[in-house]
């Protein structure tokens, strides 16, 4: 099992990371695709430009993630991207019965039997993408699923991603509902989990599922409503909080064996990076 290294956030005005040897990049963000948003054009852009395998964190047309939702607002910016997308839905998708329109336009990339949670492989990462819009507890469908996939993939460094974030700073607010999926990645030794929810950017220090900090052995989590919805602030500053960011982005985290680097990037550049190693 590899060693946890310390994480090494930087300024933004620091030149981010160089990409390491044997390097896969994952990248994206949630609350994304509303028609006529600026935003949703300048993070489609900065896709265009950046390889690898694409992410959301849910939320991904506006506003109720209808089929015309999809056709109009989200496949003429992100569907671009749709061949190399892994989705995940949020609460907006929910709004139709089952999330009917989003499994219908993202298909067999949306994972099987419209559960809305599927695995795969970045380079030597394991990657989780998980539904937070359906039962998530320890005992749930979904929360053994998930032990099996952690105790297969035992020796891999590990990111997971859904909706709604566990811990926030936002409007929202913390989402409890996930603190038990969070817990089974935690004591398995993942790395990173992603989410979206919030319109916001936040990166939170390594913490345990109950909000104690652990630099050594915690989870870091990043929330990435940034896609292109209308941004949010941050009443509430909780523990662990790091960096802050109410603009339109994507999050790039550059996937090495035992190594990662992330980095915020807007079309104004980077104005969050950093990096560690896995547990």
């Amino acid at each position: 099992m590899l060693r946890c290294g310390r994480d090494t956030p930087t300024s933004p005005a620091i030149p981010p990371f160089g990409p390491p040897a044997s390097s896969h990049v994952l990248v994206g963000a949630g609350d994304i695709a509303v028609c006529g948003s600026s935003g949703t054009e300048d993070t489609a852009t900065l896709l265009d430009s950046i390889d690898g395998t694409v992410f959301t964190t849910g939320d991904n047309a506006y506003f109720t993630g209808s089929r015309q939702d999809f056709r109009d607002c989200y496949d003429p910016t992100w569907g671009r991207h749709k061949d190399r997308t892994r989705p995940t839905p949020g609460n907006h998708e929910y709004e139709h019965p089952g999330a009917a329109p989003y499994f219908e336009y993202f298909g067999e990339s949306a994972g099987p039997d419209f559960l809305g949670y599927y695995s795969y492989m970045v380079g030597e990462w394991q990657v989780l993408a998980l539904n937070s819009n359906i039962a998530s507890g320890s005992g749930s469908a979904q929360g053994l699923w998930l032990r099996t996939e952690l105790a297969a993939g035992a020796r891999r460094c590990t990111v997971a991603y859904w909706h709604h974030a566990l811990f926030s700073s936002g409007p929202n607010g913390d989402a409890p509902q996930m603190r038990d999926i969070f817990r089974i990645l935690h004591d398995a030794g993942a790395e990173i989990v992603i989410a979206g929810h919030e319109h916001s950017y936040e990166r939170f220090a390594r913490q345990t599922a109950d909000g104690v900090a652990d630099p050594v052995r915690g989870i870091r989590q990043f929330v990435v409503g940034t896609g292109g919805a209308s941004l949010s602030q941050f009443p509430t500053i909780r523990p662990n909080s790091e960096v802050r960011l109410s603009a339109h982005g994507v999050l790039k985290l550059t996937l090495a064996p035992g190594t990662f680097t992330w980095e915020f990037i807007t079309l104004s550049g980077t104005r969050d990076s950093g990096g560690g190693s896995c547990r």
